[in-house]
């Protein structure tokens, strides 16, 4: 009945906001590194902070976490409504990790260590950031990594948030994997649950000494590294908006509705998360066996982007 009531309250609170928002202004108008071409309302993602909250309160999740993600949420949003500078930002990413950190009790690893773990994840909730560019792609993402960690029995004790933030991601869902999106996530939705899922991450490898589960993540890291790289060979800011991601290639360039694209991003790291964990439960998980098949995921990966490319490129000539 909780997670009944949590779907009702989640439906309700995301109307709400859409009357808040209306009524102020607070929605996304198409530029040049858009994929959408309508006025949509923006920051619907709101609903994530207030999922994780809902959990603390019902005794689900821990109060550094918590905090970590509403505070992440609160500079994002205000971010969306009126731009702030990187300092404020990237301070409250780093208090959030820190807060992560606590909750984990990594403060008594060597610095090191914490140095690497630090940058792996205000890498992933940047990459997930800028992987937010299409409807669904998000939510569907998110939905089956979250999905993926339930079903792993180490993570079995925190079913309960698990399933709470499935919920907010399904009510979200249904306003955003559509030809015409309600509303988009904004960063406040996309950021923190990016930090949440981070989280998850770290806390499932540490708990169980499989870093193999890194690969949970695989298709979003591969795109954002590549894009990076073909960005830095061609000279231009990494930094400043762009539509080079193969996503975005494939439902700007090529005309693919966003939602196929999307839940072709999704399908493939669902195949890949069930190799994963059936090559574990097997034992076949070794760092090497990782080390190949990222290795494998990236070639394959180049070849499409590659393949994409010039095919735009050809195109663009005649």
């Amino acid at each position: 009945m909780e997670y009944i009531g949590l779907l009702i309250l989640f439906i309700a609170l995301e109307l709400i906001y859409f009357k808040i928002a209306d009524k102020y202004n607070i929605i996304d108008k198409p530029n040049a590194r858009s994929s959408h071409t309508i006025v949509t309302i923006r920051g619907g993602g709101i609903l994530f902070p207030i999922a994780i909250s809902s959990a603390f309160f019902l005794g689900y999740i821990s109060w550094q976490i918590t905090i970590a993600v509403v505070l992440v949420a609160i500079i994002s949003f205000v971010d969306d409504i009126k731009p702030l500078s990187q300092l404020p930002r990237f301070a409250s990413h780093v208090i959030a990790v820190g807060l992560v950190f606590f909750d984990l009790h990594l403060f008594s690893q060597a610095t090191w260590l914490l140095l690497i773990i630090f940058v792996l994840v205000i890498g992933w909730i940047n990459a997930f950031n800028f992987m937010d560019g299409i409807n669904g792609i998000t939510v569907l993402y998110s939905l089956i990594t979250i999905v993926t960690f339930a079903f792993l029995p180490i993570n079995q004790s925190s079913l309960a948030v698990l399933i709470t933030m499935g919920i907010s991601c399904v009510v979200f869902g249904l306003f955003n994997v559509r030809k015409k999106a309600k509303t988009f996530a904004g960063d406040v939705g996309s950021i923190s649950i990016a930090l949440f899922l981070g989280y998850f991450m770290i806390k499932t490898i540490l708990e169980t000494g499989q870093f193999g589960f890194i690969l949970f993540f695989a298709v979003y890291g591969i795109d954002t590294v590549i894009t990076i790289i073909s960005r830095l060979l061609k000279k231009e800011n990494i930094f400043q908006p762009h539509r080079s991601h193969l996503y975005q290639y494939l439902a700007n360039e090529k005309g693919f509705s966003h939602v196929v694209v999307a839940s072709f991003y999704a399908g493939i790291q669902v195949i890949i998360n069930i190799m994963i964990v059936f090559m574990d439960n097997m034992g076949y998980l070794s760092l090497y066996v990782v080390g190949v098949i990222l290795l494998l995921l990236t070639i394959i990966y180049s070849m499409i982007r590659t393949n994409v490319v010039r095919q735009l490129s050809s195109k663009n000539v005649e």
